[in-house]
């Protein structure tokens, strides 16, 4: 019998992670949990520890690794605890590791995720940020590694699904004539636009169909989260942004769909469930359990679809702008977005504010070529920045 592979969870005490460490209790013949990482729920990820005893934990400053590694020794566990940004690298490059699934959310999770590719590790992507940061030079890296990126974002790994196996030749030679990626509307599909301004973190958070945290839900009532993933789905498949188009379906049973120019358009359908993908990426090729109860096409009844409003999803029209324009556009949209989403859940800003915020800074800072890691951090930073100074302009 074959060893378990031994995983890694960057973002353990998230839902992906949550979810991840669900799936991998199920199989311990086939899986065995290597490293976890937390950032703020730290008597979260000791109870973690303590279930699946890794080798490691990362933390992200020294007084947490203290305190954990005490709780963790006197448990009798021989966890070592690791901080900050290069533990996070450690673990998730580490030889003894065979697949690493990115689940912290943002951009702090584009270093590490970037050292396991590099690595030539599996890579299970949930952190989108990664690649939209940074596409082009993450892409070559895993070309050039020769690891194994696996998307677990429902719609990619929808799309995945739906793919031919030999779609890295290219969309147009294996027939493909666009990418549909579902979205649900979130919470505001159909409030009226004038109430919008006044919604509150709580509502906004309130996800109809899907459990995540506080910032995916945000952007998921915006809609940032769909343009995320549209520029996503460009670096995963090698599509041109006008081959992706955002369908809206609340019921979220169908996750993404392939249109073959033959007419054939090919569904993963599924219940709202993230340990249907992640079951998916870590047994692929082959299918495992992932707890996830069977669809009843008769208890759902129907399926509905809608074109998006981008009068009411802003953010929506300037993410497809910034992959449009691509080079650092995108890693300046998504750090605008950061620090707009924070000040929003801080009650600073309006929630409609969100979009203006963006928008500003991709007018104010412009676009350049993206050829190292350190142009995409300039990149990033100027962006912050520049939200920022939004902020104390409007008193925030």
């Amino acid at each position: 019998m074959s060893q378990p592979q031994r995983i890694t969870v960057l973002g353990a005490t998230g839902s992906i992670g949550l979810s991840t460490l669900d799936v991998v209790a199920r199989h311990p013949d086939r899986y065995q949990v290597f490293a976890l990482s937390g950032f703020s729920r730290l008597s979260e990820l000791e109870a973690l520890c303590l279930r699946h005893r890794p080798e490691f934990a990362v933390v992200p400053d020294a007084d947490s690794a203290r305190h954990l590694q005490g709780g963790l020794l006197a448990a009798g566990l021989q966890t070592r605890v690791l901080v900050g940004e290069e533990g996070l690298c450690d673990v998730a490059a580490h030889p003894q590791v065979d697949a690493v699934m990115a689940a912290i959310v943002g951009a702090a999770g584009l270093k590490p995720t970037l050292a396991a590719v590099e690595a030539g590790k599996r890579v299970l992507l949930a952190n989108k940020e990664a690649l939209v940061m940074s596409g082009a030079l993450f892409m070559q890296a895993v070309r050039k590694s020769g690891a194994v990126l696996l998307p677990i974002d429902s719609e990619h790994n929808a799309i995945f699904q739906c793919l031919p196996l030999d779609y890295a030749r290219g969309l147009a030679p294996v027939g493909v004539r666009r990418i549909l990626l579902t979205a649900s509307g979130g919470p505001f599909r159909e409030m009226p636009l004038e109430q919008l301004p006044d919604v509150s973190p709580e509502q906004a958070c309130a996800h109809p169909n899907w459990s995540m945290g506080r910032k995916i839900s945000v952007d998921s009532a915006s809609m940032m989260n769909k343009g995320l993933e549209l520029i996503e789905a460009c670096w995963l498949f090698d599509a041109r942004p006008a081959q992706v188009e955002v369908v809206i379906h609340p019921q979220s049973v169908i996750h993404s769909l392939v249109d073959y120019v033959d007419g054939s358009v090919l569904a993963q359908l599924g219940n709202p469930d993230m340990r249907t993908p992640i079951a998916h990426a870590l047994a692929w090729p082959e299918r495992i359990d992932s707890g996830v109860s069977p669809l009843d096409l008769f208890a759902v009844a129907r399926l509905d679809f809608q074109a998006p409003d981008e009068g009411r999803f802003p953010c929506l029209r300037l993410a497809r702008q910034a992959a449009e324009e691509g080079g650092s556009a995108p890693a300046m949209l998504n750090a605008a977005n950061e620090v707009a989403v924070s000040a929003f859940l801080d009650r600073r800003v309006r929630f409609t504010e969100i979009a203006s915020i963006i928008d500003e800074v991709l007018n104010r800072e412009a676009a350049s070529a993206v050829e190292t890691l350190d142009s995409v951090l300039h990149a990033d930073a100027r962006a912050r920045a520049a939200a920022q100074q939004w902020l104390v302009r409007q008193g925030r």
